[in-house]
């Protein structure tokens, strides 16, 4: 099957690309003087000279013949602050003698977002915001203006990647430029202390933070009254399809915190390379949103996330049920063929994890097999060929319910490790399901249920469907059967004649 073929691609892909790019790191050694000079040319067109990079501070001076024009520098080699990758940005910067930036560019990265789903064109007009800023500005991407801040427009769907570069730039250019004495000392201490990356972007998303507190703490609530909701089944589908808008409409689109694979493998990656909260705080709807799933993997599983919080399962889930309302007739697998198909999320997610542990960059290129950047993040405003994937992910669920989901999806398969530390196991059995009741099996939207009866919690995807059938005195085969004996009886003692001394 072609599933299992794409999974074997993807583990060997990420085997060769270790043992390659190992090798080839041994080889490989970039002179900051080679790589800095072309740009430097094109910062200063007069330019014929750069001389070595030196100083504390490194930086290299730019010449035209003996007459000096300015300076270029890598911001990393000066404030090496991670971006999204938990690795700093290799960007090479040029200011002029009056401390006025003449050129950006950034020479090398392992950012995510900008190695697939940013255009080149974005990313261009989003450095030329800074040609002419000074050393001495102070500068903020997006929200309200501030007084001593100059306020640039950010990158839609990159916006860690842009607030690190921004910080990077300025804070690196005031220190080079004062110790080159182009700017004075006392100029940054005339301004207000810079607040860390982390609290301006709270800051300026207070009402998105709100509103995601809001639907967490309502989630929370259906899931610690989930008996009581489901003894009111129709209560209980409002509030989840209305819970699955809410997750498409705000978690994805409109706040772009649909989680991802990538996310994974970031932290992973930090924590073996140099772990920082701060970090992971700069985008706080994505802090969270995985703060909250880490919680209820604990209390609940995987499934929490998968069922109600993932935006392109969310949207997979509405579109089977309105071909459902179609009429359009849905095809699931053989269980035994099901089962095994369940294995090639697995495989893809150790094959991006043994790409990502030599190049996180090479395992975001190839963890494009998530559809999540161009539906959520790029709205699907991106090459027809990540167009055509995506929606045809979304299509496929129209006859086979959530199937990226239960087949290829890495990060559901990342949350089951997790998963198997949870604490409590909240949704009920009874001893005859499965033996011989299918009832529930045969309703799991999900197939996550035996035949034998027993939840597969690494694959339920907390819908709830089983727990109103479980309450259900007309759809439990059990509770309906205790149901029509005490039914008889009281048909009987109401059909006993009634004795004359009564």
């Amino acid at each position: 099957m072609w599933q299992i073929c794409l999974a074997i691609v993807f583990v060997m892909v990420g085997l060769f690309t270790f043992h390659h790019d190992a090798n080839a790191g041994l080889l490989t050694k970039i002179d900051p003087f080679a790589e800095a000079t072309p740009f430097a040319q094109v910062f200063f067109p007069p330019a014929d000279r750069l001389d070595p990079f030196e100083g504390e501070p490194a930086s290299a001076a730019v010449y035209d013949a003996n007459r000096l024009l300015g300076y270029v520098f890598f911001t990393d080699h000066v404030l090496p602050i991670p971006g999204y990758s938990g690795k700093p940005m290799h960007t090479l910067v040029g200011f002029d003698l009056t401390g006025k930036i003449v050129g950006i560019e950034i020479v090398s990265h392992e950012e995510p977002i900008l190695l697939a789903g940013i255009s080149e064109q974005d990313l261009t007009d989003f450095k030329n915001q800074y040609l002419g800023l000074y050393a001495g500005n102070r500068v903020q991407l997006g929200g309200s203006d501030r007084e001593g801040y100059v306020t640039l427009d950010s990158i839609s769907g990159a916006t860690i990647t842009t607030m690190v570069l921004n910080s990077t730039i300025m804070s690196s250019l005031r220190e080079v430029a004062v110790s080159l004495g182009v700017a004075r000392p006392e100029a940054s201490a005339d301004m207000p202390e810079e607040e860390p990356i982390w609290i301006n972007a709270w800051r300026d998303k207070t009402f998105q933070i709100a509103v995601l507190s809001a639907g967490l703490l309502l989630l929370f609530l259906i899931l610690i009254f989930q008996d009581w909701l489901a003894h009111h089944p129709s209560l209980l589908i409002y509030l989840r399809y209305g819970y699955l808008v809410y997750t498409v409409i705000f978690i994805g689109w409109y706040s772009l915190a649909q989680l991802s694979i990538v996310n994974v493998l970031t932290f992973t990656s930090s924590v073996m390379h140099g772990f920082s909260w701060e970090t992971f705080m700069i985008d706080p709807m994505m802090f969270i949103l995985w703060s909250f799933v880490a919680m209820t993997i604990l209390l609940w599983g995987r499934g929490v996330y998968c069922g109600w919080l993932c935006p392109f399962g969310a949207i997979q889930e509405i579109v089977y049920k309105i071909g459902e309302r179609l009429g359009i007739r849905s095809y699931e697998f053989p269980a035994v063929v099901h089962e095994r198909l369940w294995a090639i999320k697995y495989l893809i997610m150790l094959g991006l994890f043994g790409v990502s542990l030599q190049s996180l960059a090479r395992a975001e290129l190839l963890a494009e097999i998530e559809p999540f950047k161009t539906v959520y993040s790029l709205h699907f405003h991106r090459e027809w060929g990540y167009v055509i994937y995506a929606a045809g992910l979304i299509l496929v669920s129209l006859l086979n319910r959530k199937f990226y989901c239960r087949y290829i999806c890495p990060l559901g398969a990342a949350l089951t490790f997790p998963s198997k530390f949870k604490i409590f196991e909240w949704l009920r059995r009874r001893k005859e399901c499965g033996r011989p009741c299918q009832t529930c099996r045969a309703e799991c939207e999900v197939g996550a249920i035996r035949l034998t009866g027993e939840i597969i919690s690494q694959e339920c995807h907390y819908c709830l469907d089983c727990q109103v059938t479980y309450w259900n005195e007309r759809k439990c085969p059990p509770l309906s059967e205790r149901r029509k004996r005490r039914e008889r009886r009281l048909v009987m003692k109401k059909q006993m004649p009634v004795s004359k001394n009564d």
